[in-house]
């Protein structure tokens, strides 16, 4: 409310009621100058402002809710039920046969990110919105630790990647098998089995080369081209060298055209472009470029429930804010990404 309205609101319920009022201007700065500490108080905007790259993967990626299980367990039929001597019409011998139908499943534990946060009592009144905001942030850093786990985790050797979860964080995309073909891993409960292999190009020379995304795209399969859900997947340091390409006086390969669909490196052979800061750049055996069809490529499981509680005076003068959080992620179609590799 302004200052103004202020006084004709206190006017008119004097007015009304005859009763004395008192009209709060301390905020009103303007009344006896400008300058800290001058003629008011300090005004706290909203707080924890989020300064954290949220996970890039949910914007695309097949996205479901658990509730409470302690492992979340995946199927794929990987056989062809249609592949007999002529399948057409109905010349067939029911109970004869090998149909060569056949399921591939696995199983992951659920994983927990936690967090503590200490908050200051003396803030607790001043600060606006602080709960919605102090949840905001939590939820950020959450987006955080996941985005770096679903890239570069290795959940089968906690000494490789202990600041993204080792063993007790999620299956990262680039712990993933390399073959020149995609296929599911082996079928099973244990923690070893459904680590699938994805088809991988190799990059042709030191630096990242135009050839090297024309044979990802010529590679990926065409089932998924059209399908909602396909896009490239690569870091702002890979987007910055693919608009270097070409020097000089050669056109550039990627070209700034203007359009808001026709940016350089926006959009590549008409798949939209997802910057993730999180993954690898250029070189030295890194996974730097994927293309998916990501609703079909990665499916991420989350927990319905989650905990956020806060305990009083766990240090003098201080509220701890503390959450966990539980998911799980996975390549659910191996077939349905490809990616590149740095030499």
């Amino acid at each position: 409310m302004s200052i103004t309205e202020r006084i004709l609101t206190g006017i008119k319920q004097t007015l009304e009621t005859g009763d004395k009022i008192k009209i709060d201007l301390r905020e009103a700065s303007a009344i006896t100058g400008s300058g800290s500490n001058i003629g008011g108080r300090n005004l706290f905007d909203s707080a924890f402002a989020a300064l954290r790259f949220a996970n890039p993967m949910r914007q695309v990626a097949r996205q479901v809710v658990r509730s409470g299980q302690s492992a979340v367990q995946f199927v794929a039929k990987t056989g062809n039920a249609t592949t007999q001597a002529n399948p057409w019409g109905y010349t067939f011998t029911p109970d004869s046969g090998t149909p060569n139908t056949s399921t591939s499943i696995w199983q992951i534990p659920t994983r927990v990110i936690t967090a503590q946060l200490p908050i200051r009592s003396a803030v607790l009144s001043d600060v606006n919105y602080l709960d919605e905001t102090l949840v905001q942030d939590l939820f950020e850093e959450f987006g955080t630790q996941e985005a770096n786990s679903m890239i570069i985790n290795n959940d089968q050797a906690g000494s490789t990647t202990t600041t993204t979860g080792g063993v007790d964080g999620l299956r990262g995309l680039n712990m993933y098998t390399t073959a020149g073909a995609s296929a599911y891993g082996t079928s099973g409960t244990a923690i070893t089995n459904g680590i699938h292999s994805i088809a991988t190009v190799s990059q042709a020379g030191a630096a990242i080369a135009y050839g090297d995304i024309t044979d990802m795209a010529r590679l990926f399969p065409a089932q998924y081209w059209s399908l909602p859900g396909t896009a490239w997947m690569m870091h702002p340091e890979t987007i910055h060298n693919l608009r270097n390409l070409g020097t000089g006086v050669t056109i550039r390969q990627f070209a700034e055209i203007g359009d808001s669909d026709g940016g350089a490196v926006v959009y590549i052979f008409g798949f939209p472009v997802i910057p993730n800061p999180y993954m690898q750049t250029v070189g030295n055996g890194n996974f730097s470029v994927y293309l998916a069809n990501w609703t079909n490529f990665v499916t991420i499981a989350d927990v319905e429930e989650m905990n956020v509680q806060a305990f009083e005076q766990t240090t003098p003068g201080f509220i701890t804010l503390y959450a966990e959080k539980r998911l799980v992620s996975t390549v659910r179609n191996p077939f349905a990404g490809i990616r590149l590799v740095g030499v």
